[in-house]
Parts: C-alpha cells; structure tokens; sequence
C-alpha cells in the first residue's frame, strides 16, 4: 500500500496510516439523529466520510463502514446529557402533527403522528434517499446503517459492565454515570483537562443536574423515565440511553471488534461526545485505543454566517434540490474545501461548483463518443492518477486532487478509451460523473438531439430552433459542434 498521512485529533498531528489489519479498514462515522431533515452542515461531515472512503479504496483497502442512525428521543440539550431539556422525539411529533394539520405533509409515510418509531422511520428514509442523491455509498448498505434503537442490549451490557468494574456508579435518583476520574486519558482528544471542566468548561458541561453525580463532567449512560417517550426495561429502572452511549454499542457491535482503525465526525463531536466514546469504550474493553485515528470537519457557515432558520441561510438537501441544484453540485461543493478548514458555503459557491461539474461530465461524454466501444484500464503508475492518488494521500488534500483532474483534461491522453478510464478512476473518489454510460440524458433527449442534426441537415432551421427551445425549457444546455448536437441537464 501507498504511504497515506492523515491528521489525528487524538495525537493533534499528522501522521502515517497503517490499519490494525493489513489490507482492511474499519470505520465509523457519526451519522444523523432523526428527527429532522439532515442540513448541509451535517452532509459536510457525511459526505467527507464518504470521500475518505472512496479514496481508501482506491489506493486498494476494503473499506468497512458504518454510519449510525440516532433514533432516540434525546433532549435537545444532548450536551448536558442529564434529562435537561425538550425531548427531540416529542419536538418532531409536535412539529409533524401541525404539518398534518396544515396540509403540507404530502408523504404518508407516517399513519399515526403520535408514534415515535414511524416519525424516526419518515426521517431515517428521507436521510437515506438524500444521501443517495449525494452518491454516499453507505446509503445503498442497509446493513452499515445501524439504529440505535435496534442496539438497546448491547448498550445495557456495556452500562452493566462499567458499573460491575468501577467505572461507573449510580446516582441517588437511579440514574447511571460514567466516572470521569476512573479514565485518567479524559480529556486527551478535545484537550479538556478534569480541572477545566470543573469549572464548567464554557457551560458544555452540566452545573444544574448535578444530584448525586461526583464530578460535573461524570456523563450520562442511562436514565431511568417512565415518563420519557421512548423507554426500554433494564437493571437500572425502566428509561432510556445516554447519547454517548449508543455509538461505542453500535461500533463495537457491527464492527466486531474492540478496536477500530478511523472515527469520524465534525468538530462539535470532538466534546463531549467523542471524548465520553473513548472513556467508555475503553474502560469496558481493557484497549488502549477505541479507534486509533480519530478525523473531524471543521464547521460549515453559509455566505460568511454560522447557518441558522432565523437568518434565512439554512438549508436542508432538499432546500437545494428544489431550487434546481443537482445533488451532485451539492456534493462537489460540499467536498471541495479541505476538511480541516471551516468552509463558507455560498450561492456563488455552488455556481462555480455546477460549472466545474459540467466541465468534467461533457469530457467524459466527449472521450465516450469518441471511443465507441473501445475499452481499456489505467492503474496508480499512469502519471495522473499517481498525482491525484498522492495528492489525497496527504491529508485527503480533495482541492488538490481536483486540480490534477482539470490540469489534466486541459492535455489528455490522446487515446479516448484511455483518457475516459482516467477521468472514471478519478471519478472513483469524485462520485460527480453520470452512472450510466452516455451521459447525455435519456433516450427521448438524444432522439431531439438528433432530430435537431437532421433538421439542420435538411435547412429546417426553424424546426431545429424549436426542438433546441423545447430542450431549453426543459432544463438542458444545447450544444452543436463539428460532431452533432448534445444536450447536457443544467446543474443549478
């Protein structure tokens, strides 16, 4: 394998990957919690993740990955993880019963507004078609995509444990807390010491609930609700998971292991849930390590603001989509920036992005018509893709990848077979160009396309002028060169 380096949060350097196991990765990503249709700044971290796995396997890894889906009914202070707050699934039952109410739910996914398994079930199926429409290819693996809700048991086995060794106890009101004091690495990856977060740590951590508890950074791992909406039974009394909890269930259990190689999330992970997963996972596995490389996007704004309802600059995927942008300029515009730099997510943004996207899909369409049937492969020695390899081995430099494909569609390889090969090896870890080969459109498209080539042929200008409006208006840019017409969908 190639020499790959990436940042660690945990280490706060730069550093050579080498996975536990030869030839195999194993990775998690903190996914979306359900209660709501998931914004741009979450598919920022989800669509990273889905890049650095594209690039792994391209530089020949088998990549395992798992995304969670959070499907409790947390409170909407998650960070004070001691029963303070809104509970979200009674939020989202709220807010669905008034769309029902108003007419503007048009979906039918859920008969009973009041259950909370089916409005998780309505958000979990819209994050999963939206993130199809981004090409994440963890969407098409049901399996990878693990609900928290289905890992109960093995969240009360870790719990038991913990309490069983130590490290964890029972308050006086019943509820269950990881023992910060017991870790002696808390506070390793986000840099939080014990003494700082005795002090609060900027009001991230809880200074009102602290009945019973023995540090204030000591963090939920259940809380027994009869009250709660969704609850489950257990040793402890009838409630519900601590949020931190969930992720070390779902990664131990789907990866089968007590150790994994990459952990993913955006910078808001890093505390205190992150933190709190490595407490725990390690003190109930004995391990040294939970996940040996720990990789963070740093935050998203929209034209220069942190995104938010009330200044008119949040958008969902689905915002996006229905204002004509494709979900692949979405995803070209999200992948651009280098994770590690916040990003500014801007209208301006997401043109130049749908242009670039353009440039790369008419090449391919090019090399496409050019080469017929002819078909070849290109491996990592061809000069352009050992450049764009090299430049995502170095911290998964994306915007330095992306040069290299342009530089090189600007001098291609004059064999079209093999100029498409490589466009399609970049497009491995792109994920922008169209499934199917032919990417002109559907089949009604290329039959205008051609019927234009003919009614020029023939001086019909007039009918070629009004099949050429006809794919205008229908959202296709119209072009007609030495080699006939196409037509290409506008990106945005």
């Amino acid at each position: 394998m190639m020499g790959i380096t990436f940042y660690n949060t945990l280490t706060h350097r730069v550093e050579p990957f080498e996975p536990i196991e030869p030839g195999v990765v194993t990775m998690y990503n903190c996914g979306p919690t359900v209660y709501d249709f998931a914004h741009i700044g979450n598919f920022r971290a989800f669509v990273f993740a889905d890049v650095l796995r594209r690039f792994l396997e391209l530089a020949g890894y088998d990549v395992r990955q798992v995304m969670n889906i959070t499907d409790v009914g947390h409170m909407t202070e998650d960070q004070l993880a001691d029963g303070a707050g809104e509970d979200k699934m009674q939020v989202a039952m709220a807010r669905m019963k008034e769309a029902k109410k108003a007419g503007s739910l048009t979906r039918d996914d859920v008969a009973d507004p009041n259950d909370p398994y089916q409005i998780a079930a309505f958000y979990t199926k819209a994050f999963i078609e939206d993130s199809q429409q981004l090409k994440l290819k963890v969407a098409d693996e049901p399996t990878q995509l693990p609900r928290a809700t289905d890992h109960i048991e093995q969240m009360l086995t870790i719990i038991g444990k913990l309490v069983d060794d130590g490290h964890a106890y029972v308050a006086g009101d019943g509820a269950v807390y990881f023992s910060v004091e017991k870790f002696p690495d808390y506070g390793k990856l986000s840099g939080n010491t014990l003494d700082k977060l005795r002090g609060g740590a900027g009001g991230r951590i809880d200074q009102q609930h602290q009945a019973g508890k023995r540090h204030p950074a000591d963090f939920l791992l259940w809380k027994p609700d009869t009250k709660h909406i969704m609850k489950w039974p257990s040793r402890f009394g009838e409630g519900y998971p601590g949020w931190h909890i969930e992720c070390s269930a779902m990664a131990l259990k789907l990866h089968d292991r007590e150790q994994i190689d990459i952990h993913t999330g955006g910078e808001d992970n890093i505390f205190p849930h992150h933190e709190c997963e490595i407490a725990q996972s390690c003190s109930y596995t004995g391990k040294a390590h939970f996940a040996r490389y720990w990789m963070h996007t740093r935050f998203l704004l929209v034209e220069g603001q942190k995104m938010s309802k009330s200044k008119g600059n949040f958008f969902t995927v689905r915002d996006l989509l229905a204002k004509g942008v494709d979900p692949v300029v979405i995803r070209y515009e999200l992948m651009k920036a280098h994770y590690r730099s916040n990003m500014n997510f801007t209208m301006k943004g997401l043109e130049d992005s749908a242009s670039a996207v353009q440039k790369l899909r008419d090449a391919a369409a090019g090399f496409e018509r050019k080469a017929g049937d002819a078909a070849v492969e290109v491996g990592d020695d061809h000069d352009a893709v050992r450049r764009f390899v090299a430049a995502l081995a170095d911290d998964l430099n994306v915007a330095g990848a992306i040069a290299v494909a342009f530089e090189y569609l600007r001098e291609p390889d004059a064999d079209a077979a093999t100029a498409l090969a490589v466009l399609r090896r970049f497009d491995a870890v792109l994920g922008v160009l169209p499934t199917e080969a032919g990417g002109q459109g559907d089949d009604d498209v290329m039959a205008k396309c051609a019927d234009i080539d003919a009614a020029r042929k023939q001086k019909d200008y007039a009918t070629a002028d009004r099949l050429r409006q006809e794919l205008d208006d229908a959202g296709y840019d119209v072009r007609t060169g030495s080699e006939g017409t196409t037509a290409s969908k506008r990106l945005a």
